[in-house]
């Protein structure tokens, strides 16, 4: 008995999607509940499970290709009742894939014809052997020794430890008068030139169409595109810059680390403080926690942050619900758990989408200021940044402290410049004084 293997259900707005990868091959055994193939959109990925175990009897569909719901892209064989074996396999004849050559016989074939082909042997007669082991002569005066078919005991030797140069070896040419119309002047002067400066080999051209590789756009990738052209297509985007003193925090961290793992089983890092420094400056701010829809602004009463995370399917960005509800440690576990699924591939479609506000560490690559690009319908985005060790001023005098430019970019349609700094203020302060968080001050 046969079983089609079929896209399952998109999620709503998503019309078709790519079939990426298939994790089996045409003919190997397959498990019920067994992921067989990934499927993407431009919001996430999704996972083929074979609803039967059996033999992977047909693929339909081959990487690459789009597909929409309820297509079938290949076929499964169960008759075997159970977990495929070996010799179901054989049974189940599945249709002979093309084996490729063997690389390494490919290679044996053509490693003895290489040498005709690259040096065939020169009509010449034979070097002699007492010449090619004279360890008095190098290679251009051997060269010259040969073509002229010279004795080199009779040739007196100048060179350092007995050694024949190129100039003992024309001199001797010159004062031979049966040699010497063989080797005109002008010959010895170029050949002189070449001992003293041998010409460099010269390299072929450069074809840089074979160095150039086309790949297509993944779907995830061309609708970040997308987005990120639309909102600067369809927003006034402004950026503005401060930096803020990470010692407090970073001495909160390293205080506390070893009793936070102990009790939460996870490590406290700066997206915490972040995001619960973010969700109080919404609250007195709260444009910067709107959105435009057409004419209108809608003011959000709830605070659902978007945290960035790079995978290898590209930029995503999860969003935290409710954070302002969330203690550091559930944000922790939030923010963890978001960044092991995204490089797993297995978000939900439902956590990419619903943020209010979003937060982006580039400082986590290196990065020590750039102006981040909002993330539509959102008017506003928090630019974090590398860490650095820079001279400051504290109290008159100057202090080296570790600091962090941030940047936020925001829609000036609806955010004006001065609430937007007093965000960014509020957000300076709070990292800089941890207990104003926890006072709500």
């Amino acid at each position: 008995m046969t079983v089609n293997i079929t896209v399952p259900p998109f999620p709503e707005s998503v019309e078709e999607g790519t079939l990426s990868a298939w994790h089996k091959k045409q003919g190997e055994a397959v498990q019920k509940n067994e992921k067989v193939a990934d499927i993407e959109t431009d919001k996430i990925v999704l996972e083929v499970m074979a609803q039967a175990a059996g033999v992977l009897k047909k693929i339909s569909v081959p990487e690459g290709s789009t597909v929409k719901p309820k297509d079938i892209i290949g076929v499964l064989d169960n008759k075997a009742g159970g977990p495929a074996t070996k010799s179901v396999a054989t049974d189940a004849a599945p249709e002979p894939e093309p084996e490729p050559e063997p690389e390494s016989a490919s290679d044996e074939e053509d490693l003895p014809r290489a040498p005709a082909i690259v040096s065939r042997p020169s009509p010449a007669k034979a070097p002699r052997k007492d010449i090619e082991m004279d360890e008095r002569l190098g290679p251009a005066v051997r060269k010259l020794i040969l073509e002229h078919d010279l004795d080199p005991q009779q040739i007196e030797a100048t060179g350092r430890g007995g050694r024949i140069t190129k100039a003992d070896v024309l001199r001797f040419l010159e004062h031979s008068p049966h040699l010497s119309t063989q080797f005109g002047a002008s010959e010895r002067e170029t050949s002189s030139e070449v001992e003293q400066a041998p010409a460099p080999t010269a390299k072929p051209p450069l074809d840089e169409g074979s160095l150039t590789r086309r790949v297509k756009m993944s779907r995830i990738r061309a609708r970040i595109a997308e987005r990120l052209v639309e909102a600067q297509s369809h927003a006034a985007l402004l950026t503005t810059f401060n930096e803020v003193d990470m010692k407090a925090i970073m001495g909160l961290r390293k205080r506390y680390q070893e009793a936070f793992q102990s009790r939460y089983k996870i490590k406290l890092g700066f997206m915490s403080f972040f995001v619960r420094a973010v969700t109080e400056a919404l609250e007195r701010y709260p444009v910067i926690n709107a959105s435009v829809e057409g004419d209108e602004i809608l003011y959000h009463g709830y605070y659902n942050i978007g945290v960035a995370v790079s995978s290898d399917r590209g930029l995503v960005v999860p969003t935290i619900r409710n954070a302002d509800r969330m203690s550091l440690a559930e944000l922790e576990l939030a923010i963890n758990d978001f960044g092991t699924r995204a490089q797993q591939g297995k978000l939900d479609l439902e956590e990419l989408t619903g943020g209010t506000f979003t937060i982006s560490n580039g400082g986590v690559f290196g990065s020590m200021m750039s102006t981040p690009i909002i993330n539509p319908p959102q008017s506003a985005i928090l630019g974090m940044h590398r860490i650095q060790e820079r001279p400051v001023v504290v109290d008159g005098e100057v202090v080296i402290r570790p600091m962090m430019y941030l940047a936020l970019t925001y829609d000036h349609r609806i955010i004006d410049g001065r609430d937007a700094v007093q965000f960014l203020v509020s957000v300076k302060e709070s990292i800089e004084e941890p207990a104003r968080m926890l006072l709500e001050i």
